[in-house]
């Protein structure tokens, strides 16, 4: 019975060999649907403003930024009926999606010189109508004021508001560390080949067995599982399969992981409201958010000259997911002529 004593080795290497043989899988099934320029994974769909030129009459290029640990895939349903008649640009910020792992600390400087260098290229003209989701709506803030001349109007979608994470209650401080051991461990999980395994076979169907290793991993984080493919499944079926194999990266738990730490840091950060107050600014928030967090949009929205509020009816914080029609229609609003600053 000597061969029992290399179970306990040949279970974490088999969990190291299946990863390694998924990732590989998953690169070729999954290729990037832009291309990659400076590490950045980009996007650009449609023709409404040819790169490189400005010619009256073309409404201007719409970016698109997207939530805390989204990616470019998470635009699909705002990306398609936009590019009928727009440039539109997603990307991936350094460390999710397609492009490539973080080099340096997530700060707020260095997340808002992703965006420039995803708008330079683009070959894009300026300005650009920017829509932001959650914390993308927070960086474009800070955007907007270190770099206004990209600027025409802004989209914020149900923006995360600084107040919400700054300064910390104790039980906020307590879900942020909690929120930041699960992505670490996710990120070692994910090397064993246990993400993979469970997320394979949620996708497929199975219920128990993804449910069993969630809670043997995480305990009361299991439920992030449930959420994360509730969330993928409200996306066209054809982007679950690549959503999955992001997740199963341990990257994007990494990076989870120091967005997680930093979040008081960046919340904390004084916004340059001057710098909003000629920039049209549309604030869609999600009629399922609370009171508070509504309240705050409105007065985020106030902050412009050109300021304007909208609820989304029947929708949770993914706008993007539950009623993209709305934001659509917001963004069609800013690239008529005059809209844009």
């Amino acid at each position: 019975m000597w061969w029992l004593a290399l179970v306990p080795a040949a279970i974490p290497l088999a969990g190291l060999v299946y990863q390694w043989w998924g990732a590989r899988r998953d690169a070729k099934r999954f290729p990037a649907p832009g291309r990659i320029a400076d590490g950045l994974h980009l996007l650009q769909t449609g023709s409404g403003v040819p790169p490189g030129a400005w010619k009256a009459g073309h409404s201007p290029a719409v970016a698109l930024e997207a939530g805390i640990a989204a990616s470019s895939l998470s635009w699909r349903l705002v990306q398609q009926p936009l590019s009928r008649e727009t440039t539109v640009l997603s990307y991936d910020r350094t460390g999710f999606g397609w492009s490539e792992p973080a080099a340096t600390p997530r700060s707020m400087e260095k997340l808002v010189d992703d965006l420039r260098r995803a708008l330079d290229a683009s070959g894009l003209p300026c300005p650009f109508v920017l829509a932001g989701h959650s914390f993308g709506g927070l960086l474009l803030r800070h955007f907007a004021a270190a770099h206004p001349r990209y600027v025409g109007s802004l989209v914020l979608i149900d923006p995360l508001e600084p107040f919400e994470w700054h300064p910390l209650s104790e039980e906020q401080r307590r879900r942020l560390s909690r929120g930041v051991m699960l992505s670490r461990r996710g990120a070692f999980l994910a090397r064993l080949g246990v993400v993979r395994l469970g997320l394979d076979l949620l996708l497929s169907g199975s219920k128990a067995l993804p449910k069993l290793l969630a809670k043997v991993s995480s305990g009361k984080g299991s439920v992030v599982p449930d959420r994360l493919v509730g969330e993928i499944r409200k996306l066209p079926p054809e982007i679950w399969p690549a959503v999955r194999a992001h997740w199963c990266l341990p990257r994007s738990f990494r990076t989870l992981a120091e967005y997680l730490e930093r979040l008081p840091e960046h919340c904390a950060l004084p916004i340059d409201a001057a710098a909003l107050r000629e920039i049209p600014i549309t604030v869609i928030s999600a009629s399922r958010s609370p009171d508070a967090v509504i309240e705050a949009h409105r007065r985020t929205a106030a902050l412009s000259r050109q300021g304007k509020h909208v609820v989304a009816e029947d929708s949770g914080h993914w706008v993007q997911l539950d009623r993209p029609d709305v934001i659509v229609r917001e963004i069609r609003e800013r690239l008529r002529p005059g809209s844009v600053h």
